[in-house]
């Protein structure tokens, strides 16, 4: 659904006021709440797609207004975004721990609660668009594996992963397979300096991603309500609706997230190892193609001048021919240039061959070169 209503409930009319005045510009309906109960009676007529909750109220807090909201399948839909004057990890996690999709601390700027605001109206959009072919591809999921065990399921995941090369890709791969044990699921996908986000309804809300970045490196496993975080080096799942009244399923089915994400992270480094051999092959494809015109040319240089240095040689050699006997030189004298002659030309002959043995070196070195680009290759 489109955000189109939005209700804020905060027990200070002057934080209401403020909110009034930042949202009067945006096409959305806002009604007010002074109270936890107030909200409650108002929310199923009014219908938000969004409420905007104080943390900190007398009679129930935020956080007793949050439970009860998603305890109500008419009211569990909405997005909850807590206002509270406290930040803190401890109080995030209780948050996102009730249900919240986003939080905001006080003071905040009109900046900052449109530019969530209008996240969340996208969120919600790209999720309205989604839904349909969400639901599609999980019956599908689920007619095709209706007869498969559980570990029959992650087989086919695992040979279907091994065809795969990009990283979206294993992504929706991942989503399905845990879609078809009846899961929902955030994902986020790191390589190097880069973070991927992915999830069951299409985008992560802002809470889930900061809710990743906090927990990355603070354990394999967190375990909360019905969710449950597991987190390897590249990869973290978010499962949110965890079977709670199987104890025996739900361990089964933790440990199933647990090797699905060890066998995905490894595909996962593959990916990343191949995109960086193929990398290295085209640079090495470039190094090899710049060595062989770089060869070739010097090659044709030293022909070229070879058959220079031949060519003035043997116009000398005609030129003393005619020349000698007329120059009333004795027959050592005649002999003497001869000899000269004819030791200038061997060494002529001398650097024809260093020619060859330069072109020859040349294809030794081309032909590693080949060799090498062919081992990266494979």
């Amino acid at each position: 659904m489109a955000l189109q209503r939005v209700l804020a409930v905060d027990d200070e009319p002057f934080n209401l006021e403020i909110i009034e005045e930042i949202l009067e510009d945006l096409d959305f309906e806002l009604a007010t709440a002074a109270s936890g109960p107030e909200c409650l009676e108002i929310v199923e007529k009014f219908d938000p797609q969004v409420i905007l909750l104080d943390v900190s109220m007398p009679q129930m807090s935020g956080y007793e207004v949050c439970k009860a909201l998603k305890a109500n399948p008419k009211t569990a839909h909405i997005v909850v975004m807590f206002v509270s004057a406290r930040g803190s990890v401890e109080e995030r996690m209780e948050g996102y721990a009730v249900g919240a999709e986003d939080y905001i601390v006080k003071p905040f700027g009109h900046t900052e609660l449109k530019s969530k605001l209008l996240y969340l109206k996208k969120m919600l959009a790209e999720k309205e668009q989604l839904v349909q072919q969400v639901e599609d591809a999980t019956n599908t999921a689920f007619s095709a594996m209706v007869t498969s065990s559980e570990m029959g399921q992650i087989v086919n995941y695992i040979e279907q992963i091994g065809e795969i090369n990009q990283l979206g890709e294993l992504a929706q791969a991942l989503i399905m397979c845990l879609s078809s044990f009846g899961l929902s699921c955030n994902i986020e996908l790191r390589t190097n300096d880069t973070r991927q986000h992915f999830s069951t309804s299409g985008i992560c809300s802002p809470i889930v991603i900061e809710l990743f970045e906090i927990l990355k490196g603070k354990g394999r496993l967190h375990e909360f309500t019905n969710r449950i975080l597991v987190n390897y080096e590249q990869i973290s799942i978010l499962i949110l609706n965890m079977p709670n009244d199987d104890p025996d399923k739900r361990g089964r089915i933790r440990d199933h997230i647990c090797f699905i994400t060890s066998v995905t992270e490894q595909q996962l480094r593959a990916i990343v190892t191949r995109d960086r051999l193929l990398t290295q092959q085209q640079n090495l494809n470039e190094v090899i193609g710049m060595v062989h015109n770089k060869f070739h040319t010097l090659v044709s240089m030293l022909d070229s001048n070879r058959k220079d240095n031949e060519a003035v040689f043997k116009e000398l050699q005609e030129e003393f021919e005619q020349r000698i006997p007329s120059m009333g030189l004795d027959e050592d004298q005649e002999i003497f240039i001869y000899s000269k002659l004819d030791k200038a030309i061997q060494r002529s002959i001398a650097r024809e061959g260093a020619v060859a043995d330069v072109k020859s070196a040349f294809k030794e070195i081309e032909s590693d070169l080949a060799l090498l680009a062919q081992h990266v290759n494979h």
